[in-house]
């Protein structure tokens, strides 16, 4: 266990008696325990395996490379149709959780496969996500948004795309690459500050 990690666990709240079974679970496979990302994350080998988190109406494992396991019981959950990699195994009790820590061991332990097997998700390039008509029309006629675009690294044209795609109205389209086109040109990401 790590003192970083206690304050996670100590804090009055929903989850407390289902993140502590999850602790334990995953201690037992014998992985390091970090706080990453304001979370009890565990990792081998320097390497995310998986975190715990909660939600109001669930809390959850992750695992990071989710994608990759076999989920021999079809347990693990895609949170969104854009997360490529992790996977979530939901929980709304304690005892779904006790039920099922055999098989929530096993999955560590194939996590651990993965990672030791040096096994990578292939991710979707860039270029394969949707680019709304609003945006490609502005690339077109600002060759210099154009290019600070380009010189964004992937994730962050990613979370633009993603951002600007999610509008369902043209007129919402445009308003968010109107907004953001300045940050854009000044080389940050949607959520940089």
């Amino acid at each position: 266990m790590n003192p970083k990690v206690d304050f996670f666990f100590n804090k009055p709240g929903k989850w407390q008696e289902a993140y502590a079974q999850l602790r334990r679970i995953i201690l037992d496979c014998g992985l390091t325990e970090e706080l990453k990302w304001g979370v009890p994350c565990y990792t081998f080998n320097d390497s995310n395996i998986v975190l715990i988190h909660g939600f109001k109406d669930y809390c959850a494992l992750l695992f990071h490379k989710g994608a990759l396991l076999q989920d021999a019981a079809g347990i693990l959950i895609q949170q969104t149709e854009n997360v490529q990699s992790a996977r979530q195994v939901r929980f709304t009790g304690v005892q779904e959780i006790l039920d099922l820590e055999l098989t929530l061991k096993e999955y560590v332990y194939e996590a651990v496969e993965v990672e030791k097997a040096g096994l990578k998700v292939a991710l979707k390039k860039t270029a394969e996500f949707d680019m709304p008509e609003e945006f490609r029309i502005k690339l077109d006629e600002n060759p210099k948004l154009k290019a600070a675009f380009e010189a964004l690294t992937p994730g962050r044209q990613r979370g633009y795309l993603l951002y600007f795609s999610q509008a369902k109205q043209a007129k919402t389209r445009m308003a968010r690459v109107e907004k953001y086109t300045p940050q854009i040109l000044d080389g940050k990401g949607l959520n940089d500050l």
